[in-house]
């Protein structure tokens, strides 16, 4: 039967030392950048996994959870808010890093191994499996709203193909036929929610439309403003994310295009945003109490109960339907 592999082994295959090696996994300063790299392609490499209870036991428990979030999206905020009441729960403080328009994941993630986190939460990554991967052979990580392959990550989100259809159904029981879909540009949370269009409307035996889009208000302007000026403008739109949704909604009422009375619009989040009363959306809910609580559980099994089997949990949404849909009247 073969022997779990030990950090001398990692030290032996980097060709380094067991100190170095402790320093790197326990996300310590210290180790250089290309020393960080022969350590975790080792471990990878060897599929070593630190045990975890030797090593908490070995150092005073910190008892925080560090949580990477888009400073930029009033979903995040929500999530945090659920949070940090969550980890109160257990026992835990939450450490939060952001990603801005010139902080990557990268330099967020780091600052949480810096502060020494026991477990890492990440919001909506984009990063690769691959690299999801090595970042658990340092810190247990939970991976909240995207599909994961084979990292051993934790992972909870939402059934975006459910929440996708539930637009759409929507909109189709109302009478729409053309309707067209903005893109959330890049990352696997928006090709998972386009992806589900593109199938859905096909499911339908209808004819789609993606317009090009990203995470952000002003995408949903410019998509908003190709619609008006394309001449062709669709009877209803349902947006990546709400604040796509927003900025489209904007386009429309400074063209002069009533919503819903001229198109229908549709979000996704079901945010902050979505519920004012001079906006009114319809949007997807995604049960952000539910998600937190649900990583919160997730992180504390594996430093707690020293559990090891990967989870993933897969929570239905719903649709909140309010004032931006309404039947076509064309």
């Amino acid at each position: 039967m073969d022997q779990r592999p030990r950090l001398a082994d990692v030290a032996a295959r980097a060709g380094v030392s067991t100190a170095s090696v402790s320093l790197v996994l326990r996300g310590a300063p210290g180790p250089s950048a290309e020393t960080r790299e022969r350590v975790l392609s080792a471990a990878a490499e060897l599929a070593y996994r630190a045990d975890r209870t030797a090593s908490l036991l070995a150092r005073r428990r910190r008892h925080l959870l560090g949580v990477m979030l888009d400073v930029r999206n009033p979903f995040h905020a929500e999530l945090v808010e659920e949070l940090h009441a969550e980890a109160d729960k257990a026992g835990y403080e939450v450490v939060l890093s952001t990603l801005t328009r010139d902080r990557d994941e990268d330099r967020a993630v780091e600052t949480l191994l810096d502060f020494r986190c026991e477990a890492l939460i990440l919001l909506g990554p984009d990063c690769s499996d691959a690299v999801l991967d090595r970042l658990a052979i340092q810190v247990p990580c939970v991976v909240i709203g995207r599909m994961v392959g084979d990292a051993e990550v934790d992972v909870v989100r939402p059934a975006d193909d459910v929440g996708v259809d539930l637009a759409l159904n929507h909109l189709i029981d109302l009478g729409h036929r053309q309707i067209a879909f903005v893109d959330g540009g890049r990352g696997a949370v928006a090709a998972t929610r386009r992806r589900g269009y593109r199938r859905a409307m096909r499911g339908a035996g209808l004819r789609g439309e993606v317009i090009p889009g990203d995470h952000t208000e002003e995408g949903g302007v410019r998509a908003g403003r190709q619609l008006v000026t394309s001449g062709d403008l669709p009877t209803a739109v349902v947006a990546s994310n709400d604040r796509l949704a927003v900025g489209l909604m904007d386009a429309f009422v400074r063209a002069g295009v009533e919503v819903p009375g001229d198109v229908s619009v549709v979000g996704y989040d079901d945010s902050t945003l979505a519920r004012l009363a001079h906006i009114d959306l319809t949007s997807v809910n995604q049960d952000a109490p539910a998600q937190a609580r649900n990583a919160v559980l997730a992180a504390v099994s594996r430093l707690d109960e020293d559990r090891t089997q990967r989870i993933e949990t897969v929570l239905v949404p719903r649709l909140v339907v309010r004032g931006s849909t309404a039947p076509p009247n064309r």
